[in-house]
């Protein structure tokens, strides 16, 4: 989080308090993420929490995977920031911003497709190609930004480059509720309100 918001002197401004905070109870001092570096600090009821979430040793996914929308500036979303984005490969060079406007869906709390700014341009990540339940399951999720009226319509013209039209995931889109448009696929908010 020091990094993403670039506070003034890093992280060696920050790292007495968060040790002060450590010696109060406040905060535990651990490995949680990794990939980050060692000293890293979290509330209590989070370690709990992380701990709680811990994969399934045998690498299996529930049957019921749970997604959460969030806009890609949310401080809940660590990728792009704390996190990289998960990519395909090392020839994978999509730019995923932190933009104002732009929503990630996490399917059991990693990326499974990003909506740009202007909602025109969707991005999978391997979360997504891996299971069909995660694609369906991200999907349904996004769909959730017409619910509260956020936005009137989704109007997907590309995904991952590609005119929606003719991208491989057309059938996941058609599944979820989309219909082919004008200029892509499109899904709206069920007539006289919202769903």
């Amino acid at each position: 989080g020091v990094a993403a918001e670039s506070v003034p002197g890093g992280f060696g401004q920050v790292y007495p308090i968060l040790r002060e905070m450590e010696e109060r109870g406040r905060v535990r001092r651990g490995y949680f993420v990794e990939g980050l570096g060692g000293a890293q600090f979290a509330l209590p009821g989070a370690v709990d929490r992380l701990r709680a979430e811990r994969a399934d040793p045998s690498g299996e996914r529930r049957t019921d995977p749970e997604t959460l929308l969030l806009a890609a500036t949310d401080p809940a979303n660590p990728y792009g920031a704390t996190l990289p984005w998960p990519r395909f490969g090392d020839d994978d060079r999509r730019v995923l911003a932190r933009a104002a406007g732009a929503y990630v869906v996490l399917v059991d709390g990693e990326p499974a497709v990003y909506l740009d700014r202007g909602g025109r341009s969707l991005q999978t990540f391997p979360a997504f190609a891996a299971s069909p339940s995660v694609a369906q399951a991200a999907l349904r999720a996004l769909t959730a930004l017409t619910d509260d009226g956020r936005l009137r319509s989704l109007q997907i013209e590309r995904i991952d480059g590609l005119p929606s039209s003719t991208s491989p995931h057309r059938e996941a889109l058609e599944a979820a509720g989309f219909k082919a448009a004008y200029r892509g696929m499109q899904f709206r908010a069920p007539a006289g309100g919202y769903r």
